[in-house]
């Protein structure tokens, strides 16, 4: 076994596809806590973490070898999302006058960038030092429908604070639109079989708007109140509060899949996005964004599916805090912009702060 605590072996991590290499990447900070990554995709396939009682746990859903992360029965688990995170309506947009139409891979929609978005790419890895990793992707004029071609660069940083760091940035040469995010799916009661709910999980949302949604899950328009409402989290409450209210939302998702509309002093500040704390192991975790709004998503369609060590992933055993523009933005003039002019380069920033309480 290879000198880590995650389990993963380098071995397992290496393949060829479409002539570009694979790899798993390890980082570690001083506390001797890992977050390991494979180029395939950007896909974080472990984060291990202390629980109250110093027992080091994986808190995020992956799988242990190559061959399961480009199959796995969730396309997106855990990894980089582009060119567009989240949907767009029928997967069409109009740009400088001109329509397109991107793939369609969730229902009527477009999702996440199309069946081989930035998920499915292969990175150009490069380990700056034990705690940092930068990927690099040029996506070409076309892919998936989309127009221009953008240089992405996406640094990894797994600090001492137990902090990890996603910093994006990317440009292009002709007008285009972009919404990156990360997908990760964590579970900080630790992965398991089966890997528990995360209904008992406590949650606080920074969010006194939310955008609603039709039943193919394309916000409708509106910008409405949480108050009153099942996506209430200004004060911390149970993620299964609510979840299985009789509340028209909830049924379009299954349960949360919805874009929270963050509270921002200013624009592309790095702000609190969202926080969770698991009773049992006493882990929290805290995202913190410069992105106007966060999805949260609470695995509402997983099917028990086999992951990492023998695991396995119940519905609603991992929750999401994808940090990103709002769904649909390029069909809505008032959401915030997401068009990338050429000589303009697009920054993001989320971090994901781990703790015990």
């Amino acid at each position: 076994m290879e000198n880590n605590i995650c389990g993963l072996s380098h071995k397992d991590f290496k393949t060829v596809v479409n002539g570009k290499k694979t790899d798993l990447f390890i980082l570690r900070n001083q506390n001797g806590y890992e977050c390991a990554i494979t180029n395939y995709g950007g896909a974080i396939v472990a984060l291990m973490v202390p629980d109250k009682n110093g027992q080091i746990g994986n808190v995020i859903q992956g799988h242990d070898n190559i061959e399961d992360v480009i199959n796995s029965p969730e396309p997106f688990l855990s990894t980089l999302i582009g060119r567009f995170g989240n949907r767009i309506k029928e997967g069409r947009f109009t740009l400088g006058g001109k329509e397109y139409q991107l793939a369609i891979n969730n229902g009527p929609n477009a999702l996440h960038g199309g069946p081989t978005g930035f998920h499915a790419r292969v990175w150009e890895a490069t380990p700056m030092n034990e705690n940092t990793l930068v990927l690099k992707y040029t996506s070409p004029y076309g892919e998936e429908g989309f127009t221009g071609e953008v240089a992405i660069t996406v640094e990894y940083t797994w600090n001492d604070d137990n902090e990890l760091v996603i910093d994006y940035l990317a440009t292009t040469n002709k007008k285009t639109i972009i919404n990156l995010t990360h997908h990760a799916f964590f579970s900080l009661s630790g992965i398991a079989n089966p890997t528990p709910s995360v209904e008992n999980q406590i949650c606080e949302v920074n969010a006194d708007f939310y955008l609603p949604t039709d039943e193919t899950n394309i916000p409708t328009g509106e910008i409405l109140k949480v108050d009153g409402t099942p996506f209430d989290f200004r004060k911390p409450k149970t993620i299964g509060q609510d979840i299985n209210d009789d509340n028209e939302q909830l049924r379009y998702g299954n349960g949360y899949d919805h874009c929270f509309v963050l509270n921002k002093r200013e624009v592309g500040e790095l702000s609190f996005a969202a926080r969770i704390t698991d009773p049992v192991s006493g882990r929290t975790m805290e995202c913190w964004t410069t992105e106007p709004g966060v999805q949260m998503y609470t695995d509402n369609w997983a099917t028990g599916y086999k992951g990492q060590h023998g695991a396995t992933f119940p519905k609603r055993s991992a929750v999401c805090f994808e940090a990103q523009h709002f769904p649909d933005s390029p069909n809505r003039s008032y959401f915030p912009t997401v068009v990338l002019n050429p000589g303009e380069t697009y920054t993001q920033r989320t971090v994901y702060r781990f703790g015990t309480l």
